[in-house]
């Protein structure tokens, strides 16, 4: 795997073979790969997995978090190939195969990991041809970078569909899709809420035709400041309805509102974050996928900043001071991760309710 700047790491491939090239950025996690590749907010990155033993459990089709792999590529130090779990249908590396996905293993993840905290991410070409390193570094400086790419359309559903029925229908939620994870649905059908799922080109008209008690504006890849129909499409839904952004969406909100988005020199990816409320002082432990974050300094008056990273202090949580809207940058769905913040879907529940 050769950096655009330059630096590579030599190993053994797994998966696929051939060649990519995308923006490499690494996960703190020491469980949830399987979450983590098919996580849409990962679309088009290879990622880094800081954790040195990957696969001891193997993968199942319970633990997916959308339809398919969504990384580009994935690396790893020790991928283990005879998993030991009562849930494993089958080896991490039979299924990169199968999907097509190319992955590298045994070169030291920690090194990565520390360049691109140092450099911040950028883009690199993960190959099994026989190149020159030259070469391949022209590769990865001359292709796109992250800043100013809309990701969303590769992601996002074709058509509107309804996810599972609640057991107890109390509302119905219209979510409009920029990559959504499975979980965050389940969170709000566990709450009783019949969740709509949306295109994320519909128009605020289209989604109001249905009447929904609240929408969620889920997650996903890419610049937010690229996904300019989003933003608008949000900006006139402030105010109609409750509303509940999280990852992308919060990001969204954020433009939506009048602010920027500024892209962190290696993002937060993990699940073990800190974030504090800072109404109450209460400190989370969170799960996080990100490489921009909403500019503090360029939110209006009427917007407040509710939550903050304690790593680098950027922001975390907005809401709006007039109307039932709020958003967090981290994952309060998890999958994988800790459950610190699930009672965010019910405080969107109690917005609905009043």
């Amino acid at each position: 795997m050769v950096l655009e700047d330059g630096r590579y790491f030599k190993g053994k491939s797994f998966g696929a073979q051939g060649e990519i090239i995308a923006e490499v950025v690494f996960n703190t996690g020491m469980a949830g790969y399987q979450e983590v590749l098919t996580d849409p907010s990962y679309c088009g990155q290879i990622v880094n997995m800081t954790y040195p033993l990957i696969g001891n459990y193997g993968v199942n089709e319970a633990d997916m978090e959308s339809k398919k792999i969504q990384v580009t590529g994935f690396i790893v130090r020790e991928l283990c190939t005879w998993p030991s779990n009562f849930r494993s249908q089958g080896t991490l590396g039979d299924w990169l195969e199968k999907n097509n996905i190319s992955g590298i293993q045994g070169i030291d993840t920690r090194a990565l990991t520390r360049h691109i905290r140092e450099a911040g991410s950028m883009n690199g070409v993960l190959t099994t041809n026989d190149e020159s390193m030259a070469a391949l570094q022209e590769k990865a400086k001359a292709a796109p970078h992250m800043a100013g790419q809309d990701l969303v359309g590769k992601v996002t559903c074709e058509q509107p569909c309804d996810y599972a029925a609640p057991k107890e229908k109390k509302y119905t939620v219209t979510l409009i899709d920029y990559g959504v994870k499975y979980n965050i649905m389940q969170e709000l059908a566990n709450r009783g809420c019949q969740v709509r799922v949306v295109p994320a080109s519909m128009s605020a008209k289209d989604i109001l035709a249905d009447n929904p008690d609240g929408i969620m504006v889920s997650n996903g890849p890419g610049d937010p400041a690229a996904v300019t129909y989003a933003i608008e499409t949000v900006r006139e839904l402030i105010g109609k309805v409750p509303m509940f952004g999280i990852c992308l969406g919060h990001q969204i909100m954020g433009l939506a509102y009048g602010g920027k988005t500024v892209k962190l020199k290696f993002g937060h990816r993990g699940v073990n974050h800190p974030v504090k409320e800072l109404a109450t002082g209460k400190i989370s432990i969170t799960s996080q996928n990100h490489g921009f974050c909403v500019e503090e300094k360029s939110l209006p008056q009427d917007v407040e900043v509710t939550h903050v990273n304690m790593n680098d202090m950027t922001l975390e949580g907005m809401r709006h001071k007039k109307h039932p809207v709020f958003s967090v940058q981290y994952h309060p769905e998890a999958s994988p991760g800790p459950h610190d913040a699930a009672p965010l879907f019910d405080r969107f529940i109690n917005m609905m309710e009043k």
